[in-house]
């Protein structure tokens, strides 16, 4: 005989209080169908043992309406989400169908964008492969956690400095991915953005600004801390999901900035500020690319006004103006507005990350050299290093501190987008090199 799980059960339970017409009605039902219904009745003709037994009757009633009712709470934890935690932005009623914030044709703009038709938190649970508890755990926001769904580690920044990732542990990581692949995909992204898309790499970013008098550099400060929990759930509305899903999805794709703290021998993860996508997420740099459909088009037509050309590859922006413009650069009038509209969009250029080269100097967009009118191409110096750390290795010499076999292949697989016979050349190499290795 199968047993059936306890989710399983209660969730027969919310059925069967439906089906009676509400918790009340159901209570009621069943305090009948077992007894414990008394008819109420005087007590001043009542003997002393007719009163005693009377009042027994009534506790016994009493206390299996209590123990009903909180069955029928349990059932209906199982079924609705009914509470998501106290943070900015954050506000949830399990009654809630329709807001009038929600698109207005919200069915067919989720339609328009060949969206999954999810109407209701429960479907959201069913489509992730969650019970309604998993995806109120996933979903729930604490300021002060004893333990959250990321896993953090960090990565060295170019200027020698750290940058914290939040990796999502596979349960979420799991959700954001059917997310990522059914919904945040699906919606518009410019065609000057070159991050994280298929079909699109640094190289064809750095395609579009070959042979240039002057490149100009900007980044945008705090990328991705910038997108907040408000303005994720504001992309799932406009792609056509109304408040309950877009508060669901967006709580699922944002983590607010934590910082570990000890205390009385427990570990707390605090909230540092307001939720927002962390570096890490998979759905966090397709949501930007999604959220800066109408930067990229002011910005590309920005460009256009003054004779450059622009891309962007995340947070990095890339302005160019080619060596055929024979007006003046304008270049005061270019900045001074790349900053203004950055800010009209909700983000704010890195004072310090600005950079201009001209064509006399090596000009890079992306880590890809673009001097002249040749396609993109790696710095020498890397091919260099490539090929005197495999020179060395094949005789017996050891890597350099750091170095290893995994990793120079990889900066081979990043010459090979770039120069497709070196590349290869150098990634047989090391395997040979690896398959050699005791």
């Amino acid at each position: 005989m199968t047993t059936r799980t306890n989710s399983e059960r209660l969730l027969d339970l919310w059925r069967a209080i439906g089906q009676a017409g509400g918790v009340n009605a159901y209570v009621q039902q069943e305090l009948r169908t077992r007894g414990f219904v008394l008819e109420r009745k005087k007590t001043d003709d009542l003997s002393k043992a007719e009163l005693a037994a009377y009042k027994k009757s009534l506790k016994e009633e009493a206390a299996e309406r209590r123990r009903l009712k909180r069955e029928t709470w349990l059932a209906y934890r199982e079924t609705h989400v009914v509470h998501l935690g106290e943070g900015e932005g954050l506000f949830w009623s399990d009654e809630l169908d329709f807001d009038k914030w929600d698109h207005a044709s919200a069915e067919e703009r989720a339609a328009e964008n060949d969206l999954p038709p999810i109407d209701k938190p429960q479907k959201l649970a069913e489509a992730l492969g969650l019970t309604i508890p998993e995806l109120r755990w996933l979903a729930f926001h604490r300021d002060a956690a004893e333990s959250i769904h990321y896993r953090r580690f960090t990565i060295p920044k170019r200027d020698g400095s750290e940058r914290a990732i939040w990796a999502p542990l596979p349960k979420l990581k799991a959700a954001q991915r059917w997310i990522l692949e059914h919904v945040v995909e699906r919606l518009p992204v410019h065609g000057k953005s070159h991050g994280f898309l298929a079909g699109r790499s640094i190289a064809t970013n750095a395609a579009a600004h070959v042979a240039s008098k002057i490149i100009l550099k900007v980044d945008l400060k705090d990328f991705f801390p910038t997108v907040t929990f408000r303005r994720a759930k504001g992309i799932f509305r406009k792609a056509g999901y109304r408040d309950q899903v877009a508060t669901l999805m967006a709580l699922l794709c944002t983590e607010a900035p934590r910082e570990i703290v000890e205390r009385d021998g427990k570990t707390y993860y605090v909230a540092l500020g307001p939720r927002c996508l962390p570096q890490g997420a998979p759905t966090s740099p397709a949501l930007t690319n999604t959220l800066c459909l109408r930067l990229d088009r002011r910005l590309t037509a920005l460009a256009a006004k003054l004779g450059w050309r622009y891309t962007r590859y995340a947070d990095d922006l890339t302005f160019s103006l080619p060596d055929t413009h024979k007006a003046g650069p304008r270049l005061g009038a270019l900045l001074g507005s790349i900053g203004r509209v950055a800010v009209d969009e909700g983000f704010r250029v890195h004072p310090k990350k600005t950079r201009i080269t001209r064509s006399g100097s090596r000009q890079k967009v992306t880590g890809l050299v673009v001097n002249g009118s040749g396609a993109p191409r790696v710095p020498r110096e890397m091919k260099r290093e490539i090929r005197a750390a495999i020179h060395n290795a094949s005789h017996g010499k050891p890597l350099k501190a750091g170095d290893s076999v995994a990793r120079l292949s990889g900066y081979a697989a990043y010459i090979y987008m770039t120069d497709p016979l070196l590349g290869a050349k150098l990634l047989k190499q090391l395997a040979a090199l690896d398959s050699a290795a005791p």
